[in-house]
């Protein structure tokens, strides 16, 4: 698997990625009839570094994921960064949560950021959590019943951190 920063070529297969994800409305607080160019534009803002998991075979490559980089916020807390990260449908068990997580962290790393810190976990997203632990990440904060997921009711959303330093990922 290859991670490598997105490019204009890829909005249809970003939005591949992007559109099951905010139509099932089950992780993401994003409104769930939220069109293309709105989805695309969101991701794709000026401040996020943007990347794609690519797995490549002979001369075609297939997007398995993407995520996005930014500072958390600005002035006295840019020194944190903050991601987002999206994997296809077709896609979960390949390991391509975790490459990108670990690709996010070395480029946090180089941009010179201190932490990184996930502001939105949902808790009922059970395997996105484990995998954020398993990287280190600690919970942090619980906002009761702050995400309507839209089978389950009212979940708790988690706030993730962890310390990016030099030779840790």
């Amino acid at each position: 698997m290859l991670i490598r920063p997105a490019t204009d070529a890829d909005a249809d297969a970003l939005w591949a990625i992007l559109e099951p994800v905010i139509r099932a409305g089950e992780t993401y607080p994003l409104p769930r009839d939220m069109d293309r160019d709105s989805a695309l534009a969101y991701w794709l803002a000026p401040a996020h570094e943007v990347h794609v998991a690519v797995y490549e075979e002979r001369d075609r490559e297939a997007v398995l994921g993407t995520y996005y980089l930014r500072a958390n916020t600005a002035g006295g807390g840019a020194h944190v960064a903050n991601c987002g990260y999206m994997v296809a449908q077709d896609a979960p068990g390949r390991g391509v949560a975790r490459a990108m997580c670990t690709h996010s962290l070395d480029r946090a790393r180089a941009r010179g950021f201190r932490a990184m810190q996930f502001n939105f976990v949902i808790s009922s997203n059970e395997r996105a959590v484990r995998l954020w632990q398993h990287m280190g990440f600690d919970i942090v904060g619980r906002l009761p019943g702050a995400f309507a997921h839209p089978t389950l009711g009212f979940v708790d959303a988690l706030v993730m951190w962890r310390e990016v330093r030099d030779g840790d990922s």
